[in-house]
């Protein structure tokens, strides 16, 4: 299980001379704390005053950027440490609200009785105008049970809404769907896989979140299976889309041909088999995968890849290395081979610092603090419902990553999650692909 870092807002007032601020970031830095956003929050003739976000790995870490900026002295001064994390999720972070104003008798009676019922009538001759007259198409339910949430590991359902509303406003916010969160009590794979079944009619797609392994694979492909409406584990196939466009922009970068290359994928939990299984549908002949579950490996095989009995071993062998462990520091300088290409994307501490992988030869080094699900899962799931697609397939998933590599400028690993252009071009992708699979 990782640590849970520490997310804090430090209201600073410095003099307004030039390089007040930057003894205030030093200071920052000599406690090692991350410094995130800085808004200016007054410019005055004497004194600045600046909102900066910290990320801290722990409380004695705070208090020593605290200790640091304090003793800085000579007008420098800490106005406030807030929480703004917590007060950003007070009440939680999503509501259900209408899109229709009752004012008058008149629209009581045209939204609700008598009115209503004709479409009720409608959609029971029709049933398919449900997607039409109803929330129903542009719903998508994130079903967890809260075994594997984030990187903080198997705390429940409850303790995982956070994550889920997150999840809900990202696809609200981006591309217009409604997401509304299911809590499980239970990880009975039977239990889950009967629960969706009875209740995915009220849904458009199903979204699979924070579901431990091993036992996502089975629910993911038994639901896959049983329902005609789209399904994505997201952990699985989310990160794997947004894995792919940057293991396709860091082989860009470096002139590397990625299908004859020889990828090693080192974690073979949700994460990493299915960054595997994207790899071998994109069409790399030779992945290779790395777990200390000998389970895991033989699910692997079972998929068509192949394995190596060492961490040595797949270091030396492959062009391209992708780590999914959760392990820090994993990989030593040591071990890397000149002109690699090395995706360490555990979270948030990687398995070898970029910085540290360049040093030591590789030709392209990158963690997993920009490899975000958020750059592909709204497009995937908004382009799977425009088409009306009853699954979410292979070629739909390797179209949402092309779109991301297309919009990836010169020089970037992947686009910004925050570019809107970004989730429509993913979305129109998808669906372009699911309109050629049906049409075939």
């Amino acid at each position: 299980m990782q640590s849970q870092h520490i997310i804090r807002n430090i209201i600073v007032e410095t003099p307004s001379k030039p390089g007040n601020f930057a003894k205030v970031a030093t200071a920052i830095g000599m406690a090692e704390g991350d410094i995130g956003d800085i808004t200016t929050l007054k410019s005055g003739a004497l004194t600045t005053v600046r909102d900066i976000t910290i990320t801290c790995k722990s409380k004695d870490q705070l208090e020593q950027v605290i200790s640091n900026i304090e003793a800085i002295g000579n007008g420098v001064k800490i106005q406030a440490v807030t929480d703004d994390v917590l007060k950003a999720h007070e009440g939680g972070k999503i509501a259900m609200k209408s899109r229709l104003d009752v004012r008058s008798l008149r629209d009581l009676q045209r939204i609700y009785t008598p009115g209503v019922a004709s479409v009720c009538m409608d959609i029971l001759h029709n049933p398919e105008k449900a997607n039409y007259f109803t929330s129903i198409g542009s719903s998508v339910a994130i079903v967890t049970d809260g075994t594997a949430i984030l990187g903080l590991g198997n705390i429940g359902p409850v303790a995982g809404m956070p994550v889920m509303e997150g999840k809900a406003v990202l696809l609200d916010q981006f591309v217009g769907l409604s997401g509304i969160p299911i809590l499980l009590n239970t990880s009975d794979p039977d239990e889950i896989v009967e629960t969706v079944k009875h209740i995915h009619k009220g849904f458009g797609a199903i979204l699979l979140e924070d579901i431990g392994s091993p036992h996502c694979f089975e629910i993911e492909e038994r639901l896959k299976a049983e329902l005609p409406i789209p399904v994505m584990h997201d952990d699985q196939h989310g990160t794997a889309v947004v894995a792919l466009a940057a293991i396709l922009s860091a082989c860009k970068a470096t002139n590397v041909d990625i299908k004859k290359a020889k990828i090693g994928q080192i974690g073979l939990g949700a994460a990493g088999l299915a960054i595997c299984r994207m790899l071998m549908a994109y069409g790399v002949e030779e992945v290779y995968g790395l777990d200390r579950q000998e389970a895991a490996q033989d699910r692997l095989i079972s998929y068509g890849g192949q394995t190596l009995e060492s961490l040595e071993a797949i270091m030396d062998k492959c062009d391209i290395i992708i780590a999914t462990t959760g392990v820090s520091g994993l990989i030593k300088p040591g071990m890397v081979r000149e002109g690699q290409i090395i995706l360490a994307l555990s979270n948030p501490n990687p398995e070898i610092l970029p910085s540290d992988a360049i040093a030591a030869g590789a030709a392209f080094a990158a963690d997993g603090r920009s490899v975000n699900n958020v750059i592909g899962f709204p497009g995937i799931f908004k382009g799977a419902l425009d088409a009306g697609a009853k699954e979410i397939t292979y070629p739909m998933l390797i179209a949402a990553s092309l779109a991301i590599v297309n919009h990836t400028k010169p020089g970037e690993l992947i686009p910004n999650p925050l570019d809107p252009t970004l989730h429509h071009l993913v979305a129109r992708a998808v669906e372009e692909a699911a309109n050629k699979e049906m049409s075939r």
